[in-house]
């Protein structure tokens, strides 16, 4: 074990909550519970802008796979604070594929992204076409991010539409995209709910969500009720 390892394995511990450990474990039925330690996100993150600065972090960064799942949280929150376009891109790469969980995936949403939408869009495509579980979860989930207010174009939920997968948190993540998309793109997206472009579980799932989103009109609600399969 190296020593940035060592170093980081024990500030983790130093800011675990043994109530916390419990609660988190039971939402990551994909995630071994010896291998939770308990840290609050706001505290892993504000770890993660500390140890930015460390000059052994690339050293971390390159230690795959992680012992600890909160290991792997600092990862991806170290990843964020990344300032270079390419070098995000290139320890996303690196780290994806080691992903194990929907809660590592979803937290990470690097602000250089927002810089570069064009050359984010096709690095999208190519995460949705993995067959790896978290990579395409994060790639929808960019996407979710990104492409749904003013980058908006509607071959997106094409795009998304079109990923078959037999992965329950692929699907769930698909159902999440396209409830977010009838919230903010209503009459885009309202065919491919209409025209049932979805696998049935998928397409229930992602009414449900539009139902219970606090950004969707009562009587909308109510006509999506009727499309269900």
């Amino acid at each position: 074990m190296s020593n940035v390892e060592k170093e980081i394995q024990k500030r983790l511990f130093q800011l675990q909550d043994t109530e916390y450990k419990v609660f988190s474990s039971k939402l990551m039925p994909t995630v071994d519970p010896e291998t939770v330690i308990g840290v609050r996100t706001p505290a892993l993150r504000k770890l993660a802008k500390e140890l930015s600065k460390h000059p052994e972090i690339k050293d971390f960064l390159n230690i795959l796979p992680h012992k600890y799942y909160e290991e792997n949280n600092l990862h991806g929150f170290i990843i964020e604070t990344i300032k270079d376009y390419d070098t995000v891109i290139t320890e996303l790469d690196k780290f994806l594929p080691y992903v194990d969980n929907w809660a590592t995936c979803d937290l990470m949403s690097p602000k250089v992204f927002k810089k570069h939408t064009e050359e984010l869009l096709e690095k999208i495509k190519i995460w949705i076409a993995s067959e790896d579980t978290y990579t395409i979860r994060f790639g929808i989930g960019m996407l979710m991010s990104f492409y749904l207010d003013e980058n908006f174009k509607k071959e997106y939920l094409t795009l998304v539409s079109k990923v078959k997968s037999e992965e329950y948190y692929v699907n769930m993540m698909i159902a999440w995209y396209f409830a977010t998309a009838l919230a903010k793109q209503y009459d885009t997206t309202l065919p491919f709910i209409e025209k049932q472009k979805l696998s049935k579980w998928t397409h229930n799932k992602a009414i449900q969500k539009a139902i219970e989103s606090n950004r969707i009109p009562k009587d909308i609600k109510e006509y999506l009720k009727t499309l269900k399969i």
